[in-house]
């Protein structure tokens, strides 16, 4: 078996055996040494003592690039369900939205709960043959939070197209290590704080396709537009703004120290490369599948995901975390997420608590 150590050097010391991406990622050292300083300095010059838009363009620049995208067809904001909610606010009355089951509720909910449109739900396995003449919209995840399973994404997009159906593509599970380009889907959004090591209330909407959306096509409403909507946001203070020509116009004032951090997480997937993280992750996924499987234990999902969910003893998590394991459970499972900072010797430990 081929041993992998941790990417990211002295960026990461975890004082656990840390297996919880999937909910929530490590923040690299440059990052908290960011938000040190920024806190420092926010107890003399307030948030405004530096540039209150240079850390949220750094951000916006370094999510597009990742996503393959332009940055101005990229908005920031603070969930995915407050961009959800923009896109059931940009569909007609009437439409219907095609789904998942049991998908993330940021995702589906929006939808679902907008009283001018019809959600309706398949397994994801059929969602590509479910879509019809009359779908609106395919809103789905690239990576199911629950169990690790991975859309076709090639056969959605396919059957959309053939549809005039919009995609809509959830890549807060996926995107840092699952190779992915947002110009492929007409929206996708994404929660930053997990596999993108970014500070909770980061979260980034990308306009992608020639359908919709700011420059390419008939403006979409922008219903939370506030002053940093502003196409001049020097004067975009009072009364009506008149709203950025870019996907800026969907900003939502952002979190400052949040922002700070995430440019600095951004910058060092960047260094390291999606690609490489991908197959980082997946090599000891890959590992702890065969792991489960000796041990007469079937992973659920299939191979090629970062994230491994399993069948595991009733207290397996409480016993876990008293020993220094810091893993999750959804649906009764044991979900167990690996990333950059982790390495072979992580999967033997978590295999060897689990015997």
């Amino acid at each position: 078996m081929q041993r992998h150590e941790p990417l990211g050097g002295a960026e990461f010391a975890p004082e656990t055996t840390y297996l919880n991406s999937a909910s929530s990622g490590l923040l690299p050292r440059r990052s908290a040494d960011a938000l040190h300083a920024a806190v420092e300095e926010a107890t003399s010059y307030g948030t405004m003592g530096r540039d209150y838009f240079a850390a949220p363009a750094a951000a916006r620049a370094a999510f597009a690039r990742l996503l393959d995208i332009p940055a101005e067809r990229v908005a920031i904001g603070s969930s995915v369900a407050v961009q959800s909610a923009v896109v059931a606010a940009s569909l007609p009355p009437g439409s219907e939205v095609l789904a998942p089951e049991g998908d993330f509720s940021s995702l589906v909910n929006p939808l679902g709960t907008h009283p001018n449109l019809t959600l309706r739900t398949v397994p994801l396995e059929a969602l590509a043959d479910e879509v019809r003449p009359g779908t609106a919209l395919v809103a789905f995840s690239a990576v199911q939070s629950l169990d690790g399973r991975i859309a076709d994404l090639a056969a959605v997009r396919e059957a959309a197209a053939a549809h005039g159906a919009l995609t809509y593509l959830d890549a807060t599970q996926a995107a840092g290590w699952l190779p992915l380009s947002a110009t492929d889907y007409d929206f996708l959004v994404c929660g930053a704080f997990k596999w993108l090591l970014c500070p909770r209330g980061t979260t980034f909407m990308a306009f992608g396709g020639d359908r919709g959306g700011p420059g390419t096509g008939p403006d979409w409403p922008a219903p939370h537009a506030g002053w940093v909507a502003g196409e001049d946001i020097g004067e975009s203070n009072y009364g009506l703004i008149r709203p950025a020509a870019t996907a800026r116009r969907y900003d939502e004032p952002h979190a400052h120290f949040a922002y700070i951090g995430a440019a600095a997480s951004l910058g060092l997937i960047e260094e390291l490369g999606v690609a490489a993280v991908h197959a980082h992750n997946t090599a000891l996924a890959d590992q702890y599948r065969a792991g489960l499987a000796e041990r007469g234990l079937t992973p659920r999902g299939a191979p090629g995901s970062a994230i491994v969910s399993a069948p595991g003893p009733a207290d397996a998590q409480e016993r876990l975390a008293e020993a220094g394991v810091r893993i999750s459970v959804r649906g009764g499972l044991l979900r167990a997420a690996f990333h950059l900072y982790n390495g072979t010797a992580d999967v033997e430990r978590l295999l060897e608590l689990l015997k």
